[in-house]
């Protein structure tokens, strides 16, 4: 695996420069579930003062990607098969209620963007390199996201999706060539209830696909050598 290294802070005063640094560098795959952090060298690879480190290590715990150890440092969560099977199921029933809400609401703008962003997608596949599928697939989902124009709801998918990117980051689900073109078939009929302003039909594309996604996030995870 490619060596990631963190990005410097330009301002030291930018608590929340400092935030997403971590956080990118975390749901990149760059350390595993279970890593340990410290927060001396950390600070000094980022150019900021511990303090304000601090203040973004607490960020990410309350984001649910760090938990702290008492008297060690940091760690990123590692996630347990239950964790797995709540997190899709509680992303199954958020994302369902936004493409409904998306569906009902849509636009011609708003059924342009998941055109683009299905053919972002698509594209990503063909290519067959797993990061931009990654990035691609997520930008797919937050666009329902967007669309569904729901505060609370928006709110709670982030803090859900981010630990869903921790654990695709640390897996191999998405490293088999044979499954780049299952993924568009997974979101095509997703994408077009959505253009097609059926909301009852995206609602239960959504939950099909987070099902069978939580299914493929689960048999990785038993794939996985302990």
């Amino acid at each position: 695996m490619e060596k990631r290294a963190l990005r410097p802070i330009a301002r030291l005063s930018a608590e929340a420069q400092a935030t997403v640094s971590l956080r990118e560098h975390i749901l990149s795959g760059a350390l595993k579930p279970g890593a340990r952090l410290t927060e001396t060298p950390l600070a000094e690879q980022l150019g900021i003062a511990r303090a304000t480190l601090r203040m973004g290590l607490h960020r990410l715990a309350s984001e649910g990607i760090l938990v702290q150890i008492p008297y060690t440092g940091w760690q990123v969560v590692a996630l347990s098969s239950r964790d797995v099977w709540e997190l899709w199921t509680l992303r199954s029933s958020l994302e369902s209620l936004a493409a409904r809400l998306a569906a009902e609401r849509m636009t011609d703008s708003g059924s342009a963007r998941v055109t683009k962003v299905m053919e972002d997608l698509s594209a990503a596949c063909h290519r067959g390199r797993v990061n931009d599928i990654n990035k691609a697939d997520f930008a797919f989902h937050q666009a329902i996201v967007d669309l569904a124009d729901h505060g609370r709801l928006s709110e709670h998918y982030r803090q859900v999706e981010q630990q869903v990117r921790l654990y695709i980051a640390s897996t191999n689900v998405y490293n088999e060539p044979d499954d780049w073109s299952v993924v568009i078939q997974h979101h095509q009929p997703l994408a077009a209830a959505l253009i097609a302003r059926d909301p009852e039909r995206a609602e239960a594309e959504a939950r099909l696909h987070n099902e069978v996604f939580g299914k493929k996030l689960l048999s990785a995870m038993r794939d996985e050598p302990q």
